[in-house]
Formats: C-alpha cells, structure tokens, sequence
C-alpha cells in the first residue's frame, strides 16, 4: 500500500511511502489481539483489592448465645461471615493480574492491528515536525488540519519529545507515543493512527 506525505498543514508534500505488507498487510489475528489487549489491560490494575475475613475483623470471641433451647441457629462468634459486621467469606486479597505472552504473539497481534487500520484507511503519514515550545494550539492545529480533531487519534514519533507529548497532555481525544512505546492496545483504541516519517522508517526496518 501507497500513502502520501502530508505537511503539517494537511498537504501532500509529493513524496510518497509504502507501507510493507509484512507489517500492514498480514492475515489478521483476532485471538492475537485478544489476548494482547487483555495482558495490557491487566497489567495496568493495581490489584490492592482487600476484604476482611473473620480472623482479621476485631470483635469479642465469647460465645454470644447459649447452645441450645434458643429456637435459631448455633452461634459461636459475632465475628461470623453471617452477622452483619461479620468478616467475609472468600473476600478478595491483593494479587497480580499480570500473566506471561510469548513475544510472538505480541508481535503478531500488532501487526494485525496496524493491518486493521491500513485497511480502513486510517492511517497517515506526516513529515518530520517538532514545536519550540508546548502549544496545545498548534498540536490541535495539525489535527485539524489532518480532519481528524474530534476523533481518537493516536501520533506515533520517533522518539521522546517533551514539547509534543506537552502539547497532547490536555487533549483527551488524542495520545503520542513513541515508536518503541506503540502497542496493540492503544492501536486499536484509535480511531486514526498518525505516524511521522521517522517513526514508520524505523517501524519497517525493525521489522
């Protein structure tokens, strides 16, 4: 697949790049990417989660009724999962929700990813560009300028620059990333993928 350079102000330049079929032409794999947004996603829960079960909750430990003659149920501990104020029965303990994914896997679920949105014409190329200072303005500007302000977009640099990332931080539609930091969640989560030149010449040679 061909695609156009544009300029920041939303023209094409004349150049033209080609997209490598191995990176955004593949057969796509759904259960790839299942499994890829889904380690993402947990791997981002803090799992802090406690509840407190009956030897944890402070209480008296006197037998709080007779035994029999009462006409209810035995009771042996007010701290029972049964009375209010009760501990709980198999309550949640901290734990991590991170689990393994072969590097493969994640390679391939990008791939499918990225085939995804080429095949929805929802990516774009834009030549090398950097601002001497945070401007929300002129970030939303090339946005604009792109057609693409009021949807998820997601602008992928070559590497870490403070003045872009600065630039985005008050946008909630809109996220930057750098090559190396581009996933399968964030991919899919966009509506649009914009990369700079750089970025997709260093994607297609690490492929």
């Amino acid at each position: 697949m061909e695609l156009a350079v544009l300029n920041t102000a939303g023209k094409e330049t004349g150049k033209k790049v080609i997209l490598k079929k191995e990176i955004f032409g593949i057969e796509p794999n759904d259960h790839a990417i299942y499994l890829d947004v889904k380690q993402f996603l947990a791997n981002k829960r803090q799992g802090t989660h406690k509840a407190k079960e009956r030897a944890e909750i402070t209480g008296s430990t006197r037998k709080i009724k007779r035994q029999k003659g009462t006409g209810t149920a035995r009771a042996g501990s007010i701290k029972s999962p049964i009375f209010r104020g009760g501990g709980r029965i198999f309550g949640p303990r901290p734990r991590n929700y991170g689990f393994k994914l072969n590097k493969k896997v994640k390679q391939l679920a990008r791939k499918s990813a990225l085939t995804y949105k080429a095949k929805s014409k929802a990516i774009y190329v834009v030549e090398d560009f950097s601002f001497e200072a945070p401007k929300t303005k002129e970030y939303k500007s090339l946005l604009n300028n792109l057609n693409i302000n009021n949807k998820k977009s997601l602008v992928v640099i070559a590497e870490p620059n403070k003045n872009i990332y600065l630039s985005s931080r008050n946008l909630q539609e809109s996220k930057v990333l750098s090559v190396t930091e581009l996933n399968t969640y964030e991919i899919m989560n966009a509506s649009n993928v914009v990369f700079v030149e750089s970025s997709l010449k260093n994607l297609q040679e690490q492929a």
